[in-house]
């Protein structure tokens, strides 16, 4: 019998639309470039059922065929990207505007994207000396609190590859530049539930962070301030906090 290629899957859900994210998905984890036999290996799917989902998603400007003749994401992407980018701003806020309200520091949020950190949302401190984090700014994820606590949640050997493409450079005497120093701090944010980043990437400025969990993307919330009145009381008040705040931001996300 032939395949049904617009048959209803789980819940009334188009099963080829289904199909078709879902590729989008496995390419996405797996860097953005596969194969027509990677895809079938890691979808279960038959090779024509991949074929003519591919094709589609190349006439749309989705996906892209290399000369390789691997397929890579394509740039019509880019334009959904951005804007789930803005929405993910626009969903954080009310959660970071309470952690100001109840921690009286800057609160960020920031997401992996590749080897670097991208800041994604900010709700300022009311303090006339605060931390400013321009939205849109790119770090490297060894130096700040944020993406500690988002390489915590990755395979050791993973994150030592990051470490080894990005060089781990020295930003302030305070910057830890040894993978193995690097890697052992991050076992301990993974115990503890939360990361620090003591002037690592800016001399005076202290900032703690949680990863967000369950998220569609590596994503972690943070509060940020002067060394000076980032104490360990506040820290302590603070991780409880950032914890509920990223659970609750989870789950608008679902």
């Amino acid at each position: 019998m032939a395949e049904k290629s617009e048959g209803k899957g789980r819940s009334g859900s188009v099963q080829s639309i289904e199909r078709a994210f879902g590729l989008l998905e496995t390419m996405a984890d797996a860097g953005g470039m596969m194969g027509l036999s990677q895809l079938a290996t890691a979808s279960g799917l038959p090779l024509p059922t991949i074929h003519r989902l591919v094709r589609t998603l190349v006439d749309l400007g989705y996906l892209r065929q290399e000369p390789s003749r691997q397929y890579v994401l394509g740039p019509r992407l880019i334009r959904l990207g951005e804007s789930s980018s803005h929405m993910l701003s626009v969903w954080a806020r009310p959660h970071l505007t309470r952690l100001v309200d109840e921690l009286g520091e800057s609160a960020n949020m920031a997401m992996l994207d590749g080897d670097q950190i991208v800041y994604l949302a900010q709700v300022q401190s009311r303090h006339s000396m605060r931390m400013f984090t321009e939205v849109g700014r790119r770090v490297l994820p060894h130096c700040t609190a944020v993406g500690k606590a988002i390489l915590a949640k990755l395979p050791e050997a993973e994150v030592r590859e990051l470490l080894h493409r990005t060089g781990m450079p020295k930003h302030t005497d305070n910057t830890i530049t040894d993978p193995d120093a690097f890697t052992a701090q991050l076992r301990n944010a993974e115990e503890h539930g939360y990361a620090t980043d003591e002037g690592e990437q800016e001399l005076g400025v202290r900032c703690v962070a949680v990863a967000v969990p369950d998220a569609p993307s590596r994503l972690a919330i943070s509060i940020s301030g002067p060394a000076g009145r980032m104490s360990e009381e506040l820290v302590e008040r603070a991780v409880p906090l950032l914890t509920q705040a990223g659970k609750a931001f989870s789950e608008d996300l679902r």
